[in-house]
């Protein structure tokens, strides 16, 4: 397959670093100090395990010059895709399949749940571009059950976890559904179909619409978060409103808030990714990991008022930083 990955950083560098040991050449759209790195030395990666190393890679700031792609794998965050319309426009072809590496709700996630009738979700597409370019049909969504960082750029370092999830944004199972996903494990992943990719993507959600703001708007790891009763409290709070619309979309979600809770602090003094954002400078995910529950929310006239607010203090901590 032609593969294009769309965003070099710790995520997207991750996947094409498995792809390329594996013997899958793949392309990188990139800029500026990565696209710079990648040029020089290659694509740096490491792990857990073993030692820095350099992958030579195809890599460019220009989609045109990519062309058209077999598959295009979009591994930036959500405050970034918007402004890349036009490069993905360059490597859409007839049969092209786009699967989404990206935390959170993505813009396309009421395909597939009738009581939703492809709404559109405008805090994620607010001019309806990506869904005129993308149609669901041609979409995968992703969820990744991995820790990767970005050390510099154009390097990588996976530190945990190596199981994602692949499903149609439209459900069922096809043959490039199929394609995909062994092309993937035969890079090293472990990668479980799902013919309702939508309620995998709400569990994981489930844990980082609380965990990731509540540590943005105190700078306080996950552990930190869960032993304070009152911002436990708040996490679970939020977690049922999750739970409750869940049910209404075919998401279910059978575990206790304050069991998810517990559960998180495994990983002990944890930083979210945005609370890495925070730190780096970054823009944070606000719709894709709250906004869009919010407004899935309003268009199923469910309350939500926990979630509302951690939204609108988020809102303002992105607005004023």
């Amino acid at each position: 397959m032609n593969i294009a990955i769309v965003g070099a950083g710790a995520i997207g560098g991750h996947i094409a670093a498995r792809l390329l040991h594996s013997g899958q050449p793949v392309s990188l759209l990139a800029r500026g100090q990565t696209l710079t790195q990648l040029h020089q030395q290659g694509l740096g990666w490491s792990s857990a395990d073993s030692q820095r190393q350099f992958l030579p890679v195809i890599a460019s700031d220009d989609a045109g010059l990519l062309g058209p792609q077999d598959l295009v794998i979009v591994a930036v965050k959500e405050p970034a895709l918007a402004a890349l319309v036009p490069q993905l426009r360059a490597l859409i072809g007839p049969e092209t399949r786009v699967l989404t590496a990206m935390n959170g709700i993505p813009w396309w996630f009421t395909a597939g749940i009738p009581a939703l009738q492809q709404q559109r979700l405008s805090c994620l597409d607010p001019q309806g571009q990506l869904a005129d370019l993308l149609p669901p049909e041609r979409i995968l969504g992703a969820v990744l059950h991995m820790a990767c960082t970005n050390p510099a750029p154009g390097i990588c370092h996976h530190v945990m976890g190596n199981r994602m999830v692949l499903g149609n944004a439209c459900g069922g199972v096809d043959p490039t559904l199929q394609k995909v996903s062994e092309l993937l494990g035969q890079s090293g992943f472990e990668v479980q179909v799902s013919d309702f990719i939508h309620k995998d993507i709400w569990f994981k959600l489930w844990g980082n619409m609380t965990h990731n703001p509540i540590s943005a708007l105190t700078r306080a790891t996950t552990d930190q978060i869960i032993h304070d009763p009152l911002t436990c409290q708040l996490a679970v709070r939020v977690m049922t409103e999750a739970q409750q619309l869940g049910a209404r979309i075919g998401c279910q979600l059978d575990q206790d808030p304050a069991a998810r809770n517990q559960e998180a602090l495994k990983l002990g003094a944890f930083k979210t990714s945005m609370l890495q954002d925070v730190e780096a400078g970054k823009p944070l995910e606000v719709n894709a990991l709250l906004g869009a529950f919010v407004e899935l929310a309003a268009l199923l006239h469910e309350d939500v008022p926990w979630s509302g607010s951690l939204l609108g203090l988020l809102r303002l901590l992105a607005n004023n930083r």
